[in-house]
């Protein structure tokens, strides 16, 4: 019994370094995915990060891959690493990287080594774009570098990345799309503004960044129906999702993160117009497992779940700019804690822009399976499985005063 377990063992080492054979082995591992704008003074999510990857003294791989000044974003990243107890190290992949040639970089062997014994590696934010350019080869095989950080991974080390380093977490990823109005009303090109990421967290979700600042969550959802893709995840800035090897989401930070679900949505022809969107939002201490997708609130929401008998706000909900910052998520808290059956937002563009006379309704609705939970130290909301359906509007251009 002893010999066949070393065995195993024996196989999966072997086979953590090969390509597309193992992608079938489950990591070990864990992801923090974060939102970008990260400040030097959240502990909550550096210290994580430096004990997910081992504790004091955890050797971290620094990627600046995505950075525009490799040099400069790669110090400052180790710096700060090791303030909160890791022993990082710059690794030379980039594009921008000065004086390197970032292939042969990628695929140095010794290099790989390092990466491979690492306990965990970071990513930094940029441009999403090169580091999937940096870690893949021009024929789009694994560089060994990359193969490396899957191995490590793999084991039980930690992958963690900002605003692009989040990007790559999902196979898909977005590449340089349009503003998001415009992305409703013309759609993504697949290979442009759709490209393939790293995928760590699996090919079953779509993860996005920047999220509720730049109300990105709208754009998600053209995204996910194109690829196919039922589940997302959207974080915020200064916030980070912790994926745990049982694929559990914890939200830690400064603000939270969406649940996209579009397991039962349906998708009209033509402008975007999508019904039964499920949208839940996770706030500081929150969890949700991909699996079975169960929702636990933060232990100081565990008893403050809302009684719909006893609402708060008692007036129609409307917003005329669903995609300001953090909108989405204030609409959604107030009518998870009102007497209101729907809310209602709206999205409309420039009489100079494409399609001036086209906007967006968002109709946002509690179903029998919304519930909302509230913090009794903080009052924030945790809520839970609100339905979203949006539908194209007609804005009659020019607008006139009214008299």
């Amino acid at each position: 019994m002893v010999r066949f377990a070393v065995f195993v063992a024996f196989i999966m080492t072997c086979l953590a370094g090969q390509p597309g054979l193992a992608a079938e082995i489950p990591p070990k591992g864990s992801l923090v995915i974060i939102g970008g704008a990260l400040r030097p003074d959240n502990n909550a999510v550096w210290e994580r990060i430096v004990e997910l990857a081992g504790g004091k003294g955890a050797r971290i791989a620094v990627f600046a891959s995505a950075s525009a000044n490799p040099e400069k974003s790669g110090a400052f990243l180790v710096e700060r690493l090791n303030r909160y107890g890791a022993n990082a190290f710059f690794v030379p992949v980039a594009v921008r990287l000065t004086g390197t040639d970032y292939q042969a970089a990628a695929d140095n062997p010794a290099l790989a080594d390092t990466v491979r014994s690492a306990g965990g590696a970071y990513f930094a934010g940029g441009d999403q774009a090169r580091i999937t350019r940096a870690l893949r080869r021009p024929d789009g095989a694994n560089s060994l570098v990359l193969d490396a950080l899957w191995s490590m991974y793999r084991r039980g080390g930690v992958i963690a990345g900002t605003s692009a380093g989040a990007a790559i977490m999902s196979a898909s990823m977005f590449g340089h799309p349009k503003p998001i109005l415009a992305t409703l009303k013309l759609g993504l090109t697949d290979g442009q503004e759709i490209t393939p990421g790293l995928g760590f967290i699996g090919d079953d979700v779509f993860v996005d960044q920047h999220l509720l600042v730049r109300g990105r969550f709208a754009r998600m959802l053209p995204a996910m129906l194109q690829k196919g893709y039922k589940l997302g995840l959207g974080i915020d800035e200064n916030t980070a999702m912790v994926v745990g090897p049982q694929r559990d989401v914890e939200v830690i930070g400064y603000k939270g993160a969406l649940v996209v679900d579009l397991s039962a949505a349906n998708a009209q022809e033509g402008a975007f117009n999508v019904s039964n969107v499920r949208l839940s939002y996770l706030d500081n201490g929150d969890r949700f497992n991909i699996a079975s997708h169960a929702f636990t609130p933060a232990p100081d929401k565990a008893d403050g779940r809302l009684d719909p008998a006893r609402p708060y706000y008692r007036e129609p909900l409307f917003s005329a700019d669903i995609l300001g910052n953090s909108t989405v998520v204030d609409l959604m808290g107030k009518l998870i804690d009102s007497d209101q059956p729907e809310a209602i937002g709206l999205t409309l563009d420039s009489a100079n822009s494409v399609q001036p006379d086209l906007g967006f309704e968002f109709k946002f609705s509690r179903t029998g399976e919304s519930v909302g939970y509230m913090s009794a130290a903080t009052e924030a909301y945790s809520i839970y499985n609100v339905r979203l359906d949006i539908r194209p509007i007609i804005v009659k251009r020019p607008l006139y005063q009214y008299k």
